[in-house]
């Protein structure tokens, strides 16, 4: 059986939220519903990546790792998803205007950060004054990070970064680790414009279930596979 040293501890999970439309359309609803539906997969799952010496079943022969992951990543809004159908981006953004007040009062509790990354310069006042509400919610919070990508693109982050002396520093994830897993659902096999300088190391998983039926037994199984992998960083 494998010994994992300290530096293999899982500090950052990244997630593409992918399926929600396919979901809602399968089960004949707008897809909006599936939108919602995602949504509370994604509180889920957050909930999960946040539970104290998460137990990780490494070997089927009873090993058990525990350690905490700090920082959770989603990507719910690109800056490409701003041509999808008017209604479906007006029922994104009212999403997102309804749904963080609740998520950051979650993640007070918890005490856990809310960091939303991207240009939300591109909202509606009322779904700004929302995001930077919710923020500030949670912002003495020190027990975890959870990064929202709201129209955020890789691209233009890099570019924007690139005009600075200190390009790093000036990211939006500026201080934090990069991913050691991205978990893409919905079948596709592409990183849609996502955090492309920071997962040039990252390990990634794509599956074929949509977002909205993802589970924490599929989170496990994913962190598992991790570990069966030999990161060299191009060594």
């Amino acid at each position: 059986m494998r010994k994992f040293l300290k530096s293999d501890k899982i500090s950052h999970i990244a997630f593409i939220m992918d399926g929600n439309g396919r979901w809602a359309k399968k089960r004949s609803l707008p897809r909006t519903a599936g939108h919602s539906a995602g949504a509370e997969t994604f509180r889920r799952i957050a909930s999960y990546c946040r539970k104290p010496g998460i137990n990780v079943m490494v070997d089927i022969a009873d090993a058990c790792f525990k350690r905490d992951i700090h920082l959770v990543s989603f990507y719910a809004f690109s800056t490409e998803n701003k041509f999808r159908p008017v209604d479906e981006v007006n029922g994104l953004k009212t999403l997102i205007k309804t749904k963080l007040p609740s998520l950051s009062k979650r993640l007070k509790k918890n005490n856990v950060r809310l960091n939303v990354i991207g240009d939300r310069s591109y909202f509606e006042p009322d779904v700004r004054t929302a995001i930077d509400e919710s923020e500030s919610l949670t912002a003495d919070s020190d027990g975890g990070i959870l990064n929202l990508a709201l129209n955020y693109g890789g691209r233009q982050e890099i570019l924007q970064a690139a005009g600075s002396e200190d390009f790093e520093g000036s990211l939006y994830t500026a201080g934090q680790p990069d991913p050691d897993i991205l978990v893409r659902t919905g079948g596709e096999k592409r990183l849609s414009n996502f955090m492309l300088y920071q997962l040039a190391y990252t390990e990634l998983f794509f599956l074929d279930t949509l977002w909205p039926d993802f589970t924490e037994t599929q989170l496990d199984e994913v962190i598992r596979e991790y570990y069966n992998r030999d990161r060299r960083f191009g060594k």
